[in-house]
C-alpha cells in the first residue's frame, strides 16, 4: 500500500457527481500534482484527504491508517492555500509558530523551530515583521513555514502560486521545491497552470470531469498522452483528425486522430527530401512570439498547422510565405 491511498473515492454535492470513483496512490517523499481545468475535482479530492469534506464513498488511507472518518485536527496534514490567511497582528514569528502554540509546545522549542523554519524558508530577517510589511512572494512563504513547521505527515497545496505574478511565481516554484526535496515531505500539489505542474512534481495525476485521464512523471504526459483531452490540456499540441491530416500530407492513416508538437513540425523553403517524415506544403498566415521561439501558423489545405521556430536577429519567414513543413513519422502520436 501506498503512504497515501485513495480506494474507490466518490464525492457528490446533491445530484452533483464531483469524484466518480477514484483509486490512486501517493508515495512517502513524493511531490505529487493533482492537474485540471477548474471544476474538475482537484480541490475536492485535496479537502477529503484534509477531513474538510466527507467523502461519499470509498476510503482514505495515509501511513496504513484507515483516516476516512477521523477529525482533521487529528490527521496530521498541513495546507496552504492560494489566500495566505495570515493573521495581521501577529508578527511572522507569531504567525509561524501558532500551531505550535495550539499544540502546547514549550515556548523554547517552539522558538527554535520558528527560528529554523525561517532560516528554511528564506526568511529569517524577516521575524519580527508584519504581514503587511512582507511582499506578497514572502506572505506565502510565510503560510508554507506555519503549514510545515509542525512536521506534517503530509503538505498539502491549493493554488497557493495562482494569485503571485508570473516571474515571483517561477521563482516560487523552484522554491517550494527545493524545501519540500530538503525536508523530504510528502505532498500534495493543487494546479490548473500545466507549465508549474512540469517545473514541480515527481508525478502527474491529470483529472478530467471527475475522473484520472491519465497519470504518469510530466515527460511522459508531456510526450505520450493518452487520450484527445490529455494532448489538448499539456503541450500545446496540435491535434487533427486523421482523415484531414492524412488529405493534407496525402497519405492514408488509419487512427482515428494525431498529436503533433509544434517543435517537431520542421519548416523550409525548399522541398524536403528526408524520408520517414509526412510531408505538407502550404502559406504562412500568423506568427506569434513565446520567448526565443516564435510559432507561425501555416495553412496546408483543410488544416492549420502550428510550427516553433528558434528566434534570429532576422526572421527568415513572413506571413503569405509559402513554405514546406515536414514531420517525423515516429515522432506523431496516434490517438
Amino acid at each position: 500500500m501506498s503512504y497515501i491511498e485513495f480506494e474507490n473515492l466518490n464525492k457528490s454535492f446533491g445530484s452533483n457527481h464531483v469524484l466518480k470513483d477514484i483509486s490512486l496512490g501517493v508515495e512517502k517523499g513524493e511531490l505529487v500534482t493533482l492537474l485540471g481545468p477548474s471544476g474538475c475535482g482537484k480541490s475536492t479530492l485535496l479537502r477529503c484527504l484534509s477531513g474538510l469534506e466527507q467523502v461519499t464513498s470509498g476510503k482514505v488511507y495515509l501511513d496504513g491508517q484507515d483516516i476516512t472518518n477521523v477529525n482533521p485536527r487529528d490527521r496530521g496534514i498541513g495546507m496552504v492555500f492560494q489566500q495566505y490567511s495570515l493573521f495581521p497582528n501577529m508578527s511572522v514569528a507569531d504567525n509561524v509558530g501558532f500551531g505550535l502554540k495550539m499544540k502546547k509546545v514549550p515556548k523554547e522549542e517552539a522558538d527554535k523551530k520558528v527560528k529554523d523554519i525561517l532560516e528554511i524558508v528564506g526568511l529569517s530577517e524577516k521575524i519580527d515583521q508584519f504581514p503587511m510589511q512582507l511582499s506578497g512572494g514572502q506572505q506565502q512563504r510565510v503560510a508554507l513555514a506555519r503549514a510545515i513547521v509542525t512536521e506534517p505527515k503530509v503538505l498539502l497545496l491549493d493554488e497557493p502560486l495562482s494569485a503571485i505574478d508570473a516571474l515571483l511565481r517561477h521563482n516560487l516554484q523552484i522554491e517550494i521545491r527545493r524545501i519540500q526535496q530538503k525536508l523530504n515531505i510528502t505532498t500534495i500539489f493543487v494546479t490548473h497552470d500545466q507549465d508549474e505542474a512540469m517545473v514541480m512534481s515527481d508525478t502527474i495525476h491529470l483529472f478530467n470531469d471527475g475522473r484520472i485521464e491519465q497519470s504518469g512523471s510530466p515527460v511522459d504526459l508531456y510526450s505520450k498522452p493518452a487520450t484527445k483531452f490529455a494532448a489538448t490540456f499539456i503541450g500545446n499540441y496540435n491535434i487533427f483528425s486523421a482523415e484531414d491530416f492524412g488529405a493534407a500530407c496525402c497519405e492514408k492513416l488509419s487512427c482515428k486522430d494525431v498529436a503533433i508538437r509544434p517543435e517537431i513540425v520542421v519548416m523550409s523553403k525548399q522541398p524536403p527530401e528526408d524520408e520517414g517524415c509526412y510531408h505538407l506544403k502550404g502559406a504562412i498566415v500568423g506568427h506569434i512570439s513565446h520567448g526565443n521561439i516564435i510559432r507561425f501558423a501555416t495553412k496546408c489545405g483543410c488544416i492549420r498547422i502550428n510550427s516553433d521556430v528558434l528566434f534570429e536577429r532576422e526572421m527568415e519567414y513572413k506571413e503569405g510565405d509559402e513554405v514546406y513543413l515536414s514531420v517525423d513519422k515516429s515522432l506523431v502520436i496516434e490517438l
